[in-house]
């Protein structure tokens, strides 16, 4: 399993993360960039707010993972984002997306069903807790290059990041060995902040 260097260093960049990604998800969605301690500190007791900052994540995801260059038709292909089991996040993320580049190329989302999983995306967030039927999905999901859950034992189902609530925050497992395998280096700066970081997909 991998280990961060400074534990401390560590303890207060994930104290800051929530608050970050509250913040960053208040104002990608147009409102006041401010989000209250309270509200902070309690992500996960609103499921609006709880999808927002899920989906402000998988946002920020892309620019923190290099996809191998072959993922892309030209240099005008749009990265792809594919949802399943969350129309709402979808639409949310949809909002905050919209308008906004990575790496200067323009973002797609993309909602699908379950007879679409091999469709080809650069990330895929599969939404449910269901731990069965999501790993089922995961390993149908032929044409995703990073996976992303939300149950419990996800990176166990074969995701690269797995959503965990933790102490009412929303806080990021990731595997190594799952984006790897697909050509994705994962950078070290998104790694410092996730809740755990692991070589291979046992939790």
């Amino acid at each position: 399993m991998y280990r961060h260097p400074s534990s401390s260093l560590n303890r207060g960049l994930r104290h800051k993360l929530a608050g970050w990604a509250l913040l960053c998800a208040a104002a990608l969605c147009g409102e006041h960039g401010l989000v209250a301690p309270a509200r902070a500190e309690n992500a996960a007791t609103s499921p609006a707010l709880e999808r927002r900052v899920k989906a402000a994540f998988l946002y920020k995801f892309l620019g923190y993972a290099e996809f191998p260059p072959g993922a892309f038709a030209d240099p005008a292909s749009p990265v792809t984002i594919g949802v399943i089991g969350a129309d709402d996040l979808a639409a949310e993320l949809a909002h905050i997306v919209s308008g906004r580049t990575v790496n200067n190329r323009p973002i797609a989302v993309r909602v699908l069903r379950e007879s679409e999983l091999g469709t080809s995306v650069h990330l895929l967030f599969i939404g449910g807790l269901d731990a069965g039927r999501v790993g089922r999905m995961v390993r149908a999901a032929s044409g995703a290059l990073l996976v992303v859950t939300e149950c419990e034992g996800g990176l166990h189902q074969g995701s690269a990041i797995n959503f965990r609530i933790v102490d009412e925050r929303v806080r990021f497992d990731v595997a190594l060995d799952a984006a790897e395998r697909n050509g994705i280096k994962l950078s070290s700066r998104l790694l410092t902040v996730a809740n755990r970081v692991q070589k291979g997909a046992q939790q």
